[in-house]
């Protein structure tokens, strides 16, 4: 049996002690016996060749940050030679001629490309069903959602399908998967991976760019590593394998689980998630300050994220509108009925919006809230109704993720108890200041 940690792989193959197609057979393996997973949309046909070529750069010494480890990628990044789906039925499925820059980036650090995972529609939700493929499922519970839109990726490393994955967040898609999952789910700052800001930092609107890429993994070294590959630079693993996260202590913590969505929705912990809040704060306490931080949010939070979020729907060339699912099919419409000076007033307003979370979660080193507000919800949850209750059931169970990115900051889920029902629940930790190595650290003190 191989072990789980992706570091320990990695060395493994640089070492020679295990070869990239031993590890390539065991993943495709596990990947082919938990197809009611519902991971994987697309396997690689081509990835013990690739294996192979890697084993034989191994011999000439030709290697990358994670030369010989297999991932996969959302069905959102184009992979040459696989097709994209985008998770809808409304759009043509090419088969991809190019690499998507993040996959240009790792595969340049000698990833092996086992295939694509599943997402939901041009991923825009906190679940991963869609209308063309199986919903990824919960490994702990197959009757539960893997989360959301990197779902597919949670899926597969939690099960052992793959070591760690690549994930993207734009509104809280890795740190949502994660927390179902049981896994460490880190949203970089804005700019912190390069292949995020190659067409800059602020959409067509003027806001802030909403989604960064980041790593899936199963502890802070792993996560590390990969947000090291995806950099193109050593600097997060070496800190977290140096004495940084023995020696961090004595931090302002503020918790709070006050929500920006409360001004519309009721938002509401279940037990489950207010005793792993309150474990994850019982934790930090006994190296921190751990205090109430006293938040208020702008009232017209939801509305100005919800224009900003689904703006770039009106431009999606689709074949069929009645191919695509509630939520996209209604709010593609809402967007293209906003006028060009509807939509430049929710892009400033947001970037104001943005400004103050920043300036009120500046008052301590990190910010503490709740991972998610329940535990994960039953497939088909989202969907049995009209878009905006859809959303509005995304909203309260996600309500502290969505903020992380229009403030274009750090944050980081890790896993901190286990419900009755060996469900994983999770804290967030949010860095003010957009420091992923202290996010990082944090959460191998609380790993230990």
């Amino acid at each position: 049996m191989f072990p789980t940690s992706a570091l320990k792989l990695r060395d493994d193959l640089a070492r020679g002690e295990i070869s990239s197609r031993e590890l390539t057979e065991h993943y495709l393996n596990r990947i082919e016996q938990h197809q009611d997973l519902g991971a994987f949309v697309h396997v690689a046909e081509d990835a013990m060749a690739a294996a192979a070529a890697a084993d034989e750069a191994q011999v000439r010494s030709e290697t990358g940050r994670l030369h010989g480890l297999p991932t996969a990628f959302k069905d959102l990044n184009d992979v040459n030679g696989m097709p994209t789906t985008y998770g809808s039925a409304a759009i043509d499925h090419p088969v991809a001629t190019r690499d998507h820059s993040l996959v240009e980036r790792l595969r340049a650090e000698g990833v092996v490309i086992l295939g694509k995972t599943q997402v939901p529609e041009f991923g825009l939700s906190s679940h991963s069903e869609n209308l063309v493929n199986p919903p990824s499922r919960n490994p702990f519970d197959l009757k539960r959602s893997s989360g959301g839109s990197s779902g597919g990726q949670a899926a597969a490393v939690a099960a052992g399908l793959i070591p760690l994955g690549p994930g993207s967040d734009g509104g809280g898609s890795v740190r949502i998967p994660a927390a179902a999952c049981g896994l460490i789910g880190l949203k970089p700052s804005l700019g912190r991976v390069p292949s995020d800001v190659l067409d800059g930092y602020v959409d067509p609107l003027g806001a802030p760019k909403l989604a960064v890429s980041g790593p899936l993994a199963h502890d802070a070294l792993d996560a590390a590593l990969l947000l090291d590959a995806m950099r193109g630079k050593d600097h997060y693993l070496p800190l977290l394998q140096g004495s940084y996260p023995q020696r961090l202590t004595d931090l302002n913590i503020g918790f709070s689980a006050h929500s920006p969505f409360e001004s519309v929705y009721d938002i509401s912990l279940s037990p489950e998630a207010r005793t792993a809040f309150e474990r994850g704060l019982e934790i930090l306490g006994q190296r921190h300050r751990v205090q109430p931080a006293q938040l208020e949010y702008a009232t017209d939070y939801p509305q100005t994220f919800a224009t900003v979020w689904t703006n770039g729907l009106k431009d999606v060339p689709v074949n069929d509108e009645s191919l695509l699912g509630e939520l996209a099919r209604d709010f593609r419409r809402r967007a293209a009925g906003r006028t060009l000076e509807q939509n430049l007033q929710s892009g400033s307003r947001l970037k104001q919006i943005a400004a103050d979370f920043v300036r009120q979660w500046s008052a301590y080193d990190v910010i503490a809230t709740p991972a998610m507000a329940s535990i994960p919800p039953l497939i088909g949850h989202y969907t049995q109704s009209t878009a905006d209750h859809d959303y509005m059931l995304q909203c309260q169970y996600t309500p502290y993720t969505s903020m992380v990115n229009v403030a274009s900051v750090a944050a980081i889920t890790i896993p901190v108890t286990t419900t009755e029902d060996g469900l994983p629940m999770s804290i967030q930790l949010i860095s003010p200041r957009s420091d992923e190595g202290l996010l990082l650290a944090l959460a191998a003190q609380m790993q230990v």
